[in-house]
């Protein structure tokens, strides 16, 4: 079966057999039923796995990362398979088609992912059609972000107009501050920056009757000083949290060669190589705010063990997108399979005599 997976995916390239699962989760979606036959299938239930973080009630600590479902088109199938949440996006106020292709190239003896895809998306209105419609019981969370064309002293500005127009219908935001694959210059890394993009969105927070937690999405790239800085900034703010992390330009150690490497050509690479630096950053953000925020987990889960280490080092929830893409669709209850057994109680009885 991975051998076929594997062929069908060079064949298409590897944005084409994604854009071809998407398309096949929305008509399931569309199918009478659909919905309830793959989540009678996939999805896994238990109280030990349900969270209560942030004023949210989760089903469970799974959650699907932004990324793979851009636009807001398959949530509801996606929590069908079983995902505890779903965050869409990078949102941005206007459509962008993102990188020239090809922008996307599976890493398979790494098990990861290389992308330049940049923030191609359909953009607020597009994602506000979709979003609309009732979608009660399912978490849904939304990464939002700036245009590329935006000058930098408008940025705030995108990432407001994004955040007030999906207020009502989002249960918690990602505030986008990592690395884009489509403008390398920005990722700000200051306290004045960052805060020029939060304090607008707090504002208008404050004046609505609905709470929607706001949380900081960070890049594994950032040295220890500067995850120390954007810890405390959660810490002296009214953040809620942080998701840590997004992929990582590191690409040293790899498997692929090198050749193929300078084929592909520049991206972030997402997978199993960015697992150690991911649990890493987080236990870091753990640590310097005394596990007193919650922390959404992301990058290189790739199993069961990961998603538990990823926990164990201070994370609430964790988030999936390339795990899924090597796992396939039945990723998210198998890691709470996983989890399910890691919790069990370990039989220490024995029939042997003193």
């Amino acid at each position: 079966m991975n051998l076929i997976k594997r062929l069908f995916t060079t064949l298409l390239g590897a944005e084409r057999a994604s854009q071809v699962l998407l398309y096949s989760l929305r008509v399931v979606g569309k199918i009478p039923a659909g919905n309830w036959f793959l989540r009678k299938i996939y999805s896994v239930k238990s109280p030990s796995l349900e969270r209560e973080v942030f004023g949210l009630r989760f089903r469970n600590p799974i959650g699907m990362a932004a990324g793979f479902d851009r636009n807001g088109e398959v949530f509801r199938t996606l929590d069908a398979l079983g995902f505890g949440f779903v965050e869409i996006g990078t949102i941005t106020p206007r459509p962008q088609q993102g990188n020239p292709r090809p922008r996307m190239f599976n890493l398979y003896k790494d098990r990861a992912i290389l992308n330049r895809v940049g923030l191609a998306n359909k953009g607020l209105e597009s994602v506000l059609a979709n979003v609309r419609d009732e979608h009660k019981n399912i978490i849904l969370g939304c990464n939002i972000g700036k245009n590329t064309v935006t000058p930098l002293e408008e940025a705030p500005a995108d990432y407001l107009r994004v955040f007030r127009n999906l207020y009502q219908y989002i249960d918690y935001f990602a505030v986008n501050v990592s690395y884009n694959t489509t403008h390398t210059q920005y990722i700000p890394r200051n306290r004045e920056s960052i805060l020029a993009i939060l304090e607008p969105l707090f504002e208008f927070r404050r004046g609505q009757n609905q709470y929607r937690p706001i949380l900081l999405k960070i890049s594994p790239d950032l040295t220890d000083e500067e995850i120390d800085l954007m810890t405390d900034i959660m810490v002296d703010t009214p953040l809620d949290g942080i998701i840590a992390t997004n992929a990582t330009t590191n690409a040293e150690g790899l498997a692929t060669s090198k050749r193929k490497l300078q084929r592909y050509g520049s991206g972030a690479v997402s997978g199993a190589p960015l697992t150690k630096r991911a649990i890493e950053v987080v236990r870091r953000v753990y640590e310097r705010s005394n596990g007193t925020y919650p922390i959404i987990g992301s990058g290189g889960i790739m199993n069961g063990k990961d998603a538990k280490a990823m926990l164990d080092a201070g994370a609430t929830l964790v988030q999936v997108y390339t795990g899924m893409v090597y796992g396939g669709i039945g990723f998210a209850g198998n890691l709470c399979k996983d989890l399910l057994r890691s919790e069990a109680p370990t039989d220490t009885h024995s029939t042997a005599e003193a």
